[in-house]
């Protein structure tokens, strides 16, 4: 007998109270879509403020506590994601460690209304790190929020005034294009590289304050270069797309600390734009892991919050480069094998 069909059904409700129950429940129910893709077992119905689960009994009983962190979710930090589900999901999956509810809810600001938050738990770990420790690198794949979640940071130290300023820098190296080709003055052919940093400044506050701390200098967005010779004291600064820095480079930027400062450094190492020279990424996590008040966090692709799409890209991407290393291997041990053949024949 199928084992399957003596599995028994169960229905469970959940109050939806303490929330507002269209924001919650989304456009065209878009939460309870999202409910249904991440438990295809379990039928999902809302009416009123009752939300009623149908399905196998276990699947039914992990739904209900989904919906229940949810909802103590939006409870305590407002406005939820459709990654938000994904990810609480997989934390009430594995089931160790604080309740999603405890480590998502938390706001670093409230942007026009809207938290900007860590979405999901190595994002939360990557936040706090920034909060116990002088230096942070933050390493992962594109839209981990390495960048995004540093800048809130930022901005709140500038707002609790633990720092006097803030100061953003990029290297500008050309993603296989050449600076000289562009038109206008050197700080035209620089603005493309740094225009990012100005965004994320605009995207965390109001956007008439921003011009006036750019004019007065307590926001400072500039090339790796101009940092050079400077000591940068009660400042938060952040060295954005740090895959791209030689050694020198990030030794020259990191000795620039002052006093009062912090430091957040962020990149991806499979994306360095360097046509030679080491990532100075690369070489400091072999230097300075293990160095006290120096955390390097580390994120990956279940921290992306872009379209489901990146994740999977680069989890593909990942698995094609793994591949060609362990290729390359074993085409060197054949290589080998053949010259030792040689060696010894007579």
């Amino acid at each position: 007998m199928d084992p399957e069909a003596e599995t028994p059904e169960l229905q469970r409700t959940v109050m939806l109270t303490g929330v507002d129950l269209a924001s919650f429940l989304g456009h065209r129910d878009q939460l309870i879509a999202d409910l249904e893709a991440q438990h295809p077992r379990v039928g999902f119905h809302a009416r009123d403020q009752v939300l009623t689960m149908r399905g196998p009994a276990d699947e039914v009983l992990a739904a209900e506590a989904v919906v229940r962190e949810i909802l103590q979710l939006a409870r305590l930090g407002g406005a939820v994601s459709r990654h938000d589900v994904k990810e609480v999901t997989r934390m009430v999956h594995e089931g160790n460690g604080p309740t999603a509810a405890q480590v998502l809810s938390e706001p670093i600001l409230t942007v026009r209304g809207h938290a900007v938050r860590a979405q999901t738990r190595g994002q939360r770990a990557y936040v706090d790190a920034i909060d116990e420790h002088t230096i942070v690198f933050g390493i992962g794949p594109a839209g981990t929020g390495k960048t995004y979640l540093a800048m809130a940071k930022a901005v709140q130290a500038l707002q609790r005034r633990e720092v006097a300023k803030i100061i953003l820098t990029r290297p500008a190296v050309e993603a296989g294009e050449r600076l000289g080709y562009l038109p206008g003055t050197l700080e035209d052919k620089i603005d493309p590289y740094l225009r990012p940093l100005f965004d994320a400044v605009g995207s965390m506050m109001d956007p008439d304050v921003v011009p006036k701390l750019l004019a007065s200098g307590t926001i400072e967005v500039a090339p790796l270069a101009y940092m050079r010779g400077r000591t940068l004291n009660e400042s938060f600064v952040i060295l954005d797309e740090a895959q791209n820095t030689t050694p020198e480079q990030m030794k020259m930027f990191l000795t620039r600390l002052g006093y009062g400062s912090k430091m957040v450094v962020t990149g991806d190492v499979t994306q360095a734009d360097l046509p030679i020279a080491a990532s100075g990424l690369r070489v400091v996590n072999r230097i300075l892991r293990g160095v006290e008040d120096i955390h390097f966090a580390e994120l990956d692709s279940d921290d992306i919050v872009r379209h489901n799409l990146v994740s999977r890209i680069v989890d593909a991407y990942s698995d094609y480069e793994r591949s060609g290393q362990e290729r390359s291997g074993q085409d060197r041990s054949g290589q080998d094998r053949t010259a030792q053949q040689r060696g010894d024949a007579p």
